[in-house]
């Protein structure tokens, strides 16, 4: 006679089955949000439930890409997930942007103010600590290099003005643009995004290259300093 918890596990068995069957004969497009991620914890969660799990997560963040961005602590407070799953829910979409991104960046040209903030918002996507971002490009505006400078809390990032400059030796670019985000959802420059601008302008100069713009990324928007005058 089974143990009823050697039951509980068949009948899990047979519904992951079920679900894994479904998803290969049609991807996710029949699937609800909370049965997405029910299928991708079983990859993080072997023997138990992950229906719950899922469920649980839908309803504290309130959307699926909510749950994706939320950080991997918070994650961790929600019953059922530990480290591996949460890891797990961070790791998914941005491994998957980063595919798309270099896609992208084979023949990217960002020679205006909308391509730059296009593919910046896909590259702050998911981004929950403000981040720098140095994008390194050619005479006609082709992207040779997007480099990730600094990270810092949700208060800020400092911007090393040293390291601008040897990547833009390394890279033998004509022109820099330099991108952070603000996760207080307000795309405004500040005070110190301005005096950072100028410092990072002037050394760049030293060296012949031109600082194209400085952009603040925001809750889906972005602000261009370019076009705001301070790069006058």
């Amino acid at each position: 006679m089974r143990e009823r918890g050697e039951l509980l596990v068949g009948i899990h068995d047979g519904h992951r089955e079920k679900m894994r069957q479904r998803f290969l004969r049609g991807g996710l497009e029949s699937f609800a949000d909370h049965e997405a991620l029910e299928l991708l914890l079983y990859y993080a969660i072997p023997r138990r439930d992950t229906n719950p799990v899922a469920h649980a997560l839908i309803e504290r963040y309130g959307s699926l890409s909510a749950v994706l961005a939320a950080p991997v602590e918070d994650l961790k407070k929600v019953e059922g997930i530990g480290e591996s799953a949460a890891i797990l829910l961070k790791l998914a979409p941005q491994v998957a942007a980063k595919a798309r991104l270099a896609d992208v960046e084979k023949e990217t040209v960002l020679s205006t103010v909308p391509r730059v903030g296009t593919y910046l918002l896909e590259r702050f996507s998911g981004e929950t600590n403000e981040v720098i971002y140095q994008l390194c490009l050619d005479r006609k505006g082709k992207l040779l290099a997007c480099k990730r400078l600094n990270e810092g809390g949700v208060a800020g990032a400092e911007m090393d003005v040293r390291r601008i400059v040897e990547n833009a030796i390394l890279t033998h670019a004509s022109g820099v643009v330099l991108a952070h985000n603000h996760p207080s959802g307000i795309a405004l420059p500040s005070a110190e995004d301005i005096a950072a601008t100028s410092r990072a302008k002037a050394a760049l100069e030293t060296i012949s290259v031109a600082l194209v713009d400085h952009m603040i990324i925001a809750d889906g928007d972005f602000v261009s300093l370019q076009q705001s005058g301070y790069l006058q």
